[in-house]
């Protein structure tokens, strides 16, 4: 199945550029153009793109503040910045944007995007091994709050937590639980040494790392023993969790 992917920009004449490059890989496909931040929104929430290539600086709007919704609602989304605007390139790696592409740019550059995505499976891999953290830390328990109800979640059991479609997801070994909860305030009741906020949108158990494989630039992805869903890590987080195994 071909990767899809969203233009976000108000230039037709960059919109046409962009999707003929594109279209040359046939691993991709252009689902959706937008040339409103409104617009893109709608549009992704219906076509969720896999990668979107994104403007900063769009009808007097923020791209910016575009790419965090979209990240809120997929974290795992590649926003691909094509934009005039280098000053906004820190702040758009904070948002862990994949890539950062400077107008104008080069077909061989954004071929090098392109070809970064089709290869991330190929990567190498760094195996976390069998170590276990142990925890000792407030309750067993977690008491997550539901719209109807109320679940006791056993901490040893959470797998990890994932910020999506501006809910909280809590991943067990069987289960999952859907929480209005804030990522920070689920991040104050577990133990540190056991539990790591990988990503803004992602709290890991340690012990339950299965692989850790490059994603993109500055980003990881982690894959997890007993579970098909996988988070994200960045590069500040990967370098800690060397230090905590090695």
């Amino acid at each position: 199945m071909a990767i899809k992917v969203m233009l976000v920009e108000d230039e037709a004449g960059i919109r046409l550029i962009l999707r003929r490059i594109i279209e040359k890989h046939s691993e991709f496909e252009v689902v959706s153009e937008c040339e409103e931040l409104a617009e893109a929104v709608i549009a992704f929430r219906r076509e969720r793109p896999e990668v979107v290539f994104l403007d900063i600086g769009i009808k007097g709007q923020n791209g910016v503040e575009c790419a965090k919704i979209l990240t809120d609602m997929d974290p795992k989304v590649k926003i691909i910045f094509a934009t005039a605007h280098a000053e906004y390139m820190s702040e758009a790696f904070e948002l862990y944007a994949f890539d950062y592409l400077v107008k104008p740019f080069s077909i061989d550059r954004v071929n090098r995007t392109l070809e970064r995505i089709v290869s991330l499976g190929q990567t190498d891999s760094v195996e976390s091994g069998d170590k276990i953290v142990k925890s000792e830390y407030r309750h067993d328990k977690l008491l997550v709050k539901g719209k109807e109800s109320i679940s006791f979640v056993n901490i040893s059991e959470i797998v990890l937590i994932q910020r999506e479609n501006n809910a909280t997801v809590i991943y067990t070994d069987t289960d999952s639980y859907v929480t209005s909860a804030s990522m920070a305030d689920l991040e104050k009741k577990l133990d540190p040494e056991q539990f790591l906020r990988s990503h803004k949108s992602y709290i890991v158990n340690l012990s339950r790392i299965r692989k850790i494989e490059p994603y993109g630039r500055w980003t990881y992805v982690i894959h997890f023993q007993g579970r098909k869903e996988d988070a994200l890590l960045t590069s500040e987080k990967y370098e800690e969790i060397k230090r905590r195994f090695l």
